[in-house]
């Protein structure tokens, strides 16, 4: 899909390897993470879940997060899409949407990632995800606009969400 120009023109699978129209998002404020359920990073789906209830309470039709397991970074997610369901409930109490187990990099990458990584390159330029927990901010328009590294924290991510949310209120 490279004539696409939004995020919301993508469609990747969900944890039943049904299409996951990111159309259906139009008009949300959404953050975006490849996860794992075995990285050294894991523990974020603490902050993250926190952040997500925190912003839906203040928000509740303004903003989305969406889970990208991926298993491309030391084998670190190798279980099947119901595992990773059943883990991220169990251990953290996830209460966004989790999708399909993807490739965020490589052949078989999955399309809206390359948009991502082609909207919003990392360090020096770089198009491709370095490792688990990634991140991007994606506006009500389906423009991305914000990249962060692993190692930021889910809770530093509070104040741009906010930012981005109250812009889409301001018009």
């Amino acid at each position: 899909m490279s004539s696409a120009t939004s995020f919301h023109d993508f469609k990747p699978n969900n944890k039943k390897g049904e299409p996951f129209p990111l159309a259906e998002l139009k008009g949300k404020v959404v953050l975006v993470v490849n996860t794992a359920s075995k990285c050294g990073f894991t523990p974020q789906f603490e902050g993250l879940e926190k952040l997500y209830k925190d912003l839906k309470a203040a928000h509740p039709s303004d903003v989305e997060f969406l889970g990208f397991p991926c298993n491309q970074f030391g084998s670190q997610d190798p279980g099947s899409n119901e595992d990773i369901q059943s883990f991220c409930q169990l251990n953290y109490g996830v209460s966004f949407p989790i999708l399909g187990k993807t490739d965020v990099n490589g052949e078989k990458v999955e399309p809206v990632w390359e948009f991502m990584k082609r909207s919003k390159p990392g360090i020096m330029g770089l198009q491709r995800i370095k490792w688990n927990f990634e991140k991007f901010l994606i506006d009500r328009e389906g423009k991305v606009v914000g990249r962060w590294a692993s190692t930021t924290k889910p809770e530093g991510l509070k104040g741009a969400i906010e930012a981005e949310i109250q812009k889409g209120k301001s018009g």
